[in-house]
């Protein structure tokens, strides 16, 4: 297990994806403080025009509670996207590249090699989901934003985090799928397939029992007047994960790789 989690790193750092991805979290953190700072201030939220219509219609309230809902509600929607990003990379580079055949060849499990890759991904989702926290606890201080309290600071935070990590374990079945698709394009097909899913059942209320709704309905993402998904809900992205990982390992371990 450590070779292959060191093999699964030397990848990663070598590869421009974990800079890309840092990028693209810390331009969400960006634009929930730049909504912030324009909501703070409603004059100046009109004199920005559409910008500032753009912000206002966000729901957002400019203090801690509201600024840290509003970048759970990011992580939750955009990290799905991104984390769903890293599983594909992760599991379809080996093909992409031709290297499947020469890394089964090593005396290595099938399924050591597969724990590698799910833990590779768990890490990145964790230190990305963190890096964010942080950020953005920096960003809000210097904006002074009101309404600072030692609860209501960990409550939101709490909520970034766990939004993050419901994000980050339904992306085992895209996982499969570029296992399956042995490349890239039949997994980012999938992914497109989920997001739109995701919307289009939200918005026909039904969000609390799609898997890939729940993040950002935890996160609050449907409004204050509405409840957030319950235990049950929870429990259907955990079956996801799940059984996303064990038919992974099954086709890893099951497949045929000379193709």
């Amino acid at each position: 297990m450590r070779e292959a989690l060191w093999s699964e790193l030397l990848k990663a750092r070598r590869s421009r994806l974990p800079a890309l991805t840092a990028l693209a979290f810390t331009l969400v953190t960006l634009v929930c403080g730049l909504f912030m700072f324009i909501l703070a201030d409603p004059a100046r939220a009109r004199a920005l025009g559409l910008l500032g219509d753009k912000a206002q219609l966000s729901g957002a309230v400019a203090d801690w509670p509201g600024y840290l809902t509003l970048l759970a509600q990011a992580v939750a929607v955009g990290g799905l996207l991104v984390y769903s990003m890293i599983a594909i990379w992760v599991f379809g580079r080996e093909f992409s590249d031709h290297t499947a055949k020469d890394l089964l060849a090593l005396p290595t499990s099938r399924t050591t090699i597969v724990v590698a890759k799910f833990a590779l991904t768990a890490a990145w989702a964790l230190l990305l989901a963190a890096g964010t926290t942080a950020g953005g606890l920096l960003l809000g201080a210097l904006l002074a934003l009101p309404g600072w309290s030692a609860q209501a600071v960990a409550s939101g935070v709490a909520k970034i985090l766990v939004a993050a990590a419901l994000s980050a374990v339904l992306t085992t079945p895209l996982a499969l799928a570029a296992s399956i698709g042995r490349g890239y394009l039949a997994a980012v097909g999938v992914l497109f397939v989920l997001a739109f899913a995701a919307q289009i059942i939200s918005a026909l209320g039904f969000g609390a029992w799609f898997p890939y709704s729940v993040p950002g309905l935890y996160a609050g993402i449907a409004g204050p007047g509405h409840d957030p998904p319950g235990p049950i809900s929870i429990l259907l992205v955990l079956v996801t994960s799940a059984v996303g990982v064990a038919t992974t390992l099954a086709w890893w371990r099951n497949a045929d790789h000379d193709r």
